[in-house]
């Protein structure tokens, strides 16, 4: 059954602010803000909601970046809908989901974060909009990433 979620990049400058994660998936990894949809709801209305619940910020602005498609042979089964938004510089909130923390963008291959991530962080920085497709095997190793828009 394949679930959805909409996440945020939420960026000042050349920064980004994650959340180290406190459950699985990815628990210790660093990833955006976000969750699942609830009924009725549109991805981009369950972005706004995460981002609040989360963060506790109310961005202006969203921007629809693109989708993430994700199979795995087991229950790890995702699509998710990736929005962009730029905030001014504040401290890290406090967040019941993990940490919340500020990473340069030159220190995101210094982190624990998703392999997919890294790419759609880079599409972030260069505003250019995607829409991949991953494939893992059954321990969440990532088998291949797919570029649909440039394949």
């Amino acid at each position: 059954m394949r679930k959805i979620a909409a996440f945020i990049i939420l960026k000042c400058n050349d920064e980004l602010l994650l959340l180290k994660r406190f459950k699985e998936p990815f628990k210790g990894y660093y990833v955006p803000v976000g969750g699942k949809l609830d009924p009725n709801e549109t991805p981009l209305d369950a972005a706004i909601r995460e981002t609040f619940e989360e963060t506790g910020i109310r961005p202006e602005h969203f921007t629809y970046m693109g989708t993430l498609f994700e199979v795995s042979p087991v229950e790890y089964n995702w699509l998710t809908f990736v929005y962009l938004a730029e905030i001014p510089y504040q401290p890290a909130p406090e967040c019941n989901e993990g940490i919340l923390e500020w990473i340069h963008k030159d220190n995101l291959k210094n982190i624990l974060t998703p392999e997919t991530d890294l790419h759609i962080y880079e599409k972030a920085f260069n505003q250019q909009p995607f829409a991949y497709s991953a494939r893992y095997d059954a321990e969440r190793n990532l088998l291949e990433l797919i570029d649909e828009l440039n394949p």
